[in-house]
């Protein structure tokens, strides 16, 4: 009896045997082709690709997706229409526009430098009568501001004296021996005649040096005609105009060239605004300007930058500009305040609304509508900033309908959501940003 049932197990146990590697065999014939599983070839040592290329027929053509991996999906957020409602979403779209940029800055009323003067005195003496005697004080062009006496001045006038008393002789003895009333013989005739001449010459010099020191013609002719000298020089004012400095006192003592009043000629002035560096490619000379000042809110004033300062301020990374302005009625005084508006046409550009923009700080990102409540996180490049827009230089095209409100509450959707805009700056103008390894995300 125990031989039949040893039987029995054996049979089992080949039984089992053979169904265990029958299934390795079966599990073997799935990883590899149909082919090889359809006809039982075996494959022994030869690769698994290999088996796979000789299986396959030699007329069809292989697909994509057997080849290389899907493409990456552009990452979007869906906000359904209720709640895009709900949080306040509008989108606009990026157009080409007529962008104008606006300019404000503050001015301050100048002296107009080309109008400034000064009242000095080519010789050394004393100041015995000053007609000036506060400082801010009017004065006309011509008007006297004071009498100096020199010595120096005295002994020259005195010398111009004689030489004119002494062509005066020699002017009649010339006279004399060309009428023949004296006794004198040819040469003594040329002897006068030279002198005379000599003595016209000396005496215009002795004028010249009169006037080099700033005495008039009608002094020189009353010193002449009189054959007295003047006492004192009148130094006159070389411009109507206020007072600035008065350093002239009466009866001080005065250096040849010293300083005696500073004279501003008020009815031109200048204001010197200040532009920031950023701000300066925009600005050039003969850009038109609309001035305010707050002591006359009613009244607007107009004129054109006539210089741009060559230099930028170190301590506030600013640079001067200048305007010529008129004023007849003196309402302008120097050191006011004024308010500087200058407004400049930048032409047809890209632009879109600048609340539409996130600035991270690395980048800059706008949310576009890609239909049934979908928004793209794209990468943009912005230019410059005008009343509100900005221009668009890479990153979006015309049409391009953008998030323009409730963009940040999207932002943080998109955050909790993971989901992300594509590192790297767009690769042209009017072109999304294409995807590039090792840039930063937000």
């Amino acid at each position: 009896m125990k031989r039949p049932v040893i039987i029995i197990i054996c049979f089992l146990l080949v039984a089992v045997g053979i169904g265990f590697l029958y299934s390795v065999r079966r599990s073997g014939n799935l990883s590899g082709s149909p082919a090889q599983a359809a006809t039982g070839q075996k494959t022994g040592n030869m690769p698994e690709m290999a088996g796979m290329a000789a299986a396959k027929p030699a007329n069809e053509p292989m697909k994509p997706a057997e080849t290389s991996e899907k493409q990456e999906e552009t990452p979007t957020i869906e906000i359904p229409l209720e709640k895009q409602q709900l949080i306040g979403v509008r989108t606009t779209a990026a157009s080409i526009r007529s962008l104008q940029k606006i300019i404000r800055t503050v001015g301050r009323v100048e002296y107009d430098e080309r109008k400034l003067a000064t009242a000095n005195t080519k010789v050394e003496g004393w100041i015995e009568k000053l007609y000036v005697n506060y400082t801010g004080e009017y004065v006309r062009k011509g008007d006297r501001l004071a009498e100096i006496y020199s010595p120096e001045l005295w002994a020259t006038q005195q010398e111009f004296i004689n030489l004119v008393r002494w062509a005066k002789k020699a002017s009649v003895k010339k006279d004399e021996s060309r009428n023949g009333t004296a006794s004198d013989t040819g040469d003594t005739r040329n002897l006068s005649a030279m002198l005379a001449r000599d003595a016209a010459s000396i005496v215009e010099a002795a004028r010249q040096r009169l006037k080099l020191w700033d005495i008039g013609d009608e002094q020189i002719k009353r010193i002449e005609e009189s054959e007295k000298p003047i006492r004192t020089l009148t130094v006159y004012s070389p411009v109507s105009g206020y007072v600035l400095q008065k350093y002239a006192v009466q009866g001080m003592k005065v250096m040849a060239g010293e300083r005696l009043l500073d004279v501003a000629d008020l009815s031109g002035l200048w204001i010197v605004a200040d532009i920031y560096e950023y701000e300066l490619p925009l600005i050039k000379s003969g850009q038109q300007a609309k001035i305010r000042l707050s002591s006359m809110p009613d009244r607007e004033l107009s004129s054109r930058i006539d210089f741009v300062s060559p230099t930028v301020s170190p301590e506030t990374r600013t640079a001067r500009v200048r305007f010529s302005i008129s004023n007849p009625g003196g309402q302008l005084k120097p050191q006011m305040f004024t308010d500087v508006e200058l407004k400049i046409d930048l032409g047809s550009r890209l632009a879109v609304p600048d609340d539409a923009v996130i600035d991270t700080g690395l980048r800059k990102i706008v949310y576009v509508g890609k239909g049934d409540g979908n928004f793209e996180p794209r990468v943009i490049v912005t230019g410059v900033r005008a009343e509100k827009l900005v221009e668009v230089l890479a990153g979006l095209k015309p049409g391009d309908k953008i998030a323009s409100s409730a963009n940040f509450l999207i932002d943080s959707e998109a955050k909790l959501k993971g989901v992300e805009a594509p590192g790297g700056a767009p690769a042209g103008k009017g072109e999304s940003a294409p995807t590039q390894a090792g840039h930063k995300h937000r």
